[in-house]
């Protein structure tokens, strides 16, 4: 599965878990679009993504960690603990 897959998948299993349909992001896209994005066959912006993320009401992180978590093969827990480290070595608080 490349990145684009995984993303997708992430994205149509959030939707699916709020109960959206594909109509549900006529605000900002066509239904067809997000069929593109869910089937691998197209990326997506980062202004996109928060657009996408805000109608399924999750942050855009959630939609990246469980698409990275699908498309690395590791649990989502050990992507956060990563997440963090880098974080606090960047100088993060």
């Amino acid at each position: 599965m490349d990145y684009r897959q995984a993303l997708g998948s992430s994205l149509r299993k959030i939707r699916k878990a709020r109960g959206l349909s594909q109509e549900s992001f006529m605000s900002i896209s066509s239904r067809a679009h997000i069929s593109m994005l869910e089937r691998g066959l197209k990326g997506v912006t980062i202004e996109k993504m928060i657009e996408i993320a805000e109608v399924m009401r999750v942050h855009p992180l959630t939609v990246l960690l469980d698409s990275f978590s699908s498309y690395e093969g590791v649990t989502s827990e050990r992507l956060l603990k990563q997440i963090a480290q880098e974080h606090e070595e960047l100088g993060g608080d």
